[in-house]
């Protein structure tokens, strides 16, 4: 059974050799990631996984990360099968992208900007995984997070908040449930937390 990370994936007896064969097939020539990639979901199907993502992302994990590539190279690929894939393949990058950048180095951090500018709720929680919590600038990991709240993305979704959170995403989540609450609305829950690293928070207008 393959695995993708930690995570045994399991595959029909033709998946497996589907998989087998674009392996040895993408060693040999890069390229034809650029074929195989949405073909996964057809060969190897989509079932969910213990870890919340489902079978075809860690095929095509798998697949990334057999690239023979490097440097530029390697960047522009994935971000060509980024720009031209559909939203499960383009959620599929981004959730790899911790495994495929090997020299740490964010490279890959504009796929993770561009996907911010958008407004799918699906892509942005792919894009704000374990990649961007490494390597996002304080100011932009700030801003994510609050568009994640005006987008009502739930912020456990959100990865390296008890690390990355700090007083000044505490105020500007604090203005946002005062901006909300002087307007009536409800205010998120789960920015509570965040919100007390700097002052007790409450839904009560002008009090927080």
């Amino acid at each position: 059974m393959p695995f993708s990370g930690s995570v045994p994936i399991p595959l029909t007896p033709e998946a497996r050799a589907w998989l087998d064969t674009a392996l040895a097939e993408i060693a040999a020539a890069p390229t034809i990631i650029s074929t195989l990639f949405p073909a996964v979901r057809r060969h190897c199907g989509r079932a969910p996984l213990p870890d919340g993502g489902t079978v075809d992302e860690a095929v095509r994990a798998l697949l990334l990360t057999a690239l023979p590539l490097r440097d530029q190279a390697l960047v522009d690929e994935v971000a060509a099968l980024h720009r031209y894939g559909d939203p499960a393949e383009q959620r599929a990058v981004l959730r790899a992208l911790p495994q495929i950048d090997r020299d740490g180095t964010g490279r890959f951090l504009d796929l993770v900007r561009q996907t911010l500018r958008g407004n799918d709720n699906t892509l942005i929680e792919a894009a704000l995984g374990p990649y961007a919590a490494a390597h996002l600038p304080a100011d932009e990991y700030r801003q994510a997070v609050l568009k994640c709240v005006f987008c009502e993305i739930p912020l456990a979704r959100v990865a390296g908040l008890d690390v990355r959170a700090d007083a000044q995403l505490a105020r500007m989540l604090g203005d946002f449930a005062r901006e909300r609450t002087a307007a009536g609305r409800p205010v998120p829950v789960d920015i509570a937390p965040l919100v007390h690293r700097v002052r007790p928070f409450t839904t009560t207008p002008g009090a927080v």
